[in-house]
């Protein structure tokens, strides 16, 4: 284990792109997102641009949608090391 390198984090990321990301990763569209979380297109945009805020229950109809747990949406930049240490 000497060779091991930890990894290091060398991109921030805000809420909103993770929330494109995760999207993207689907190969979904914004519409077909709306169509699944009844959540409207312009408010998908808004919310990958940075101009709207996620909230947690936005978070949770993401989530569910989007096959992942809503803390990934919320904390994208959670470094769980440096703050279990603490």
């Amino acid at each position: 284990m000497k060779n091991y390198r930890k990894a290091q984090k060398k991109v921030d990321v805000s809420v909103g792109e993770s929330v494109r990301i995760l999207r993207e990763l689907q190969e979904m569209s914004q519409n077909e997102l709306a169509h699944i979380t009844g959540i409207p297109q312009s408010t998908i945009s808004a919310i990958e641009n940075d101009r709207v805020k996620l909230g947690i229950e936005r978070a949770k109809v993401f989530a569910r949608a989007l096959k992942c747990h809503p803390a990934v949406l919320v904390f994208p930049g959670w470094d769980v090391e440096a703050e279990s240490a603490a």
